[in-house]
């Protein structure tokens, strides 16, 4: 089958080994899979991981133990845990200590025509929502994930990151009753939210803003991205850790020492909660679509999303269409 390949530099290949399914796992052929920054972090060495990434995606259930599954369209929690360990039996296997993520740790992704995923972590999409919203489930699940970490709060959110996560997470938020203020880099990608009456700041004009917030959102995808949330936060704060990276941080905690902040690591939400939020249309994601590429291209769509400043691009995994520029 063909199916973009991470080792050494990301490419094509049209004779990748077709899948195998296991016992309880369901065969699924991908329509639409999106690029995050973690996939192009992952190209350049991030978890060593090699084979096929991706893990924003919605398919088609081509095979499965149970017959209802067949034919289906489905989103999937990423998470593959063991089914039986305890955070299995009582949460959603995310910290499964033997657990593989799609697309990521131990288990191909879904730049491929096709994966296989445990019938457990598949999650069914209403006809009402389109492949295009769909899509963007497992990054939505993302920031949902963090109003339950924040809890109820009065106190003005500051999310930091005007990229394809920190606008969702900020989207998701106002959604939810918070008042968000949103610092970025790009006036054109700020704009997006200002609609859904959310704050927005350039990096350079945040200045009225450090010191002052009791919770920060980081969500920039850079390296420099905790230092400047901890230049935010007010003593006693905080902040919300979304990046993840390669690089090592070059950060001074000494500031989260002085003014005693707490400092949360945040990754995966419930993705049936976010195919909720989609079919009700509390969120929609397309405004952030930028580009998209069918599979044969994904090598392009990989330059394209690594360019400063682009938002989402999508791979058109089972269709022809040509590529376009949104």
């Amino acid at each position: 089958m063909r199916a973009l390949v991470l080792d050494g530099s990301p490419h094509v290949s049209n004779s990748f080994p077709e899948p195998s399914r296991a016992e309880g796992e369901a065969l699924v052929a991908v329509r639409v899979a999106g690029i995050c920054d973690t996939d192009l972090q992952l190209a350049q060495g991030y978890m060593g991981f090699k084979g096929v990434p991706g893990h924003e995606f919605v398919g088609q259930v081509l095979e499965a133990a149970t017959p209802s599954w067949v034919g289906r369209r489905v989103v999937a929690d990423i998470n593959a845990g063991c089914g039986t360990c305890e955070d299995c039996r009582l949460g959603a296997g995310h910290h499964c200590p033997t657990r593989k993520v799609l697309g990521i740790l131990g288990r191909n992704g879904a730049f491929a025509e096709r994966l296989v995923i445990p019938e457990r972590c598949l999650v069914a999409v209403p006809d009402s929502v389109s492949d295009d919203r769909a899509v963007f489930a497992e990054p939505i699940a993302a920031a949902l994930h963090v109003k339950k970490q924040l809890g109820r709060t009065s106190d003005p959110v500051a999310v930091l990151g005007d990229g394809k996560l920190g606008l969702l997470i900020a989207l998701c938020l106002s959604r939810e009753g918070y008042t968000v203020n949103l610092i970025g880099h790009h006036r054109e990608k700020l704009a997006i939210a200002a609609p859904s009456a959310i704050a927005t700041y350039l990096e350079d004009e945040a200045s009225p803003l450090l010191g002052g917030m009791a919770t920060v959102v980081e969500a920039t995808g850079s390296a420099a991205g905790l230092a400047l949330a901890l230049r935010l936060c007010r003593p006693k704060g905080t902040i919300v850790l979304k990046t993840t990276v390669k690089t090592p941080l070059p950060v001074d905690l000494s500031v989260a020492v002085i003014n005693e902040l707490q400092i949360v690591g945040s990754r995966c939400g419930d993705l049936a909660e976010a195919m909720t939020a989609l079919e009700q249309g509390r969120i929609e994601p397309t405004p952030l679509i930028a580009a998209r590429f069918n599979l044969a291209n994904a090598e392009a769509a990989f330059e394209r999303a690594a360019t400063r400043g682009v938002l989402k691009v999508l791979l058109d995994v089972q269709s022809p269409a040509q590529n376009s520029v949104i």
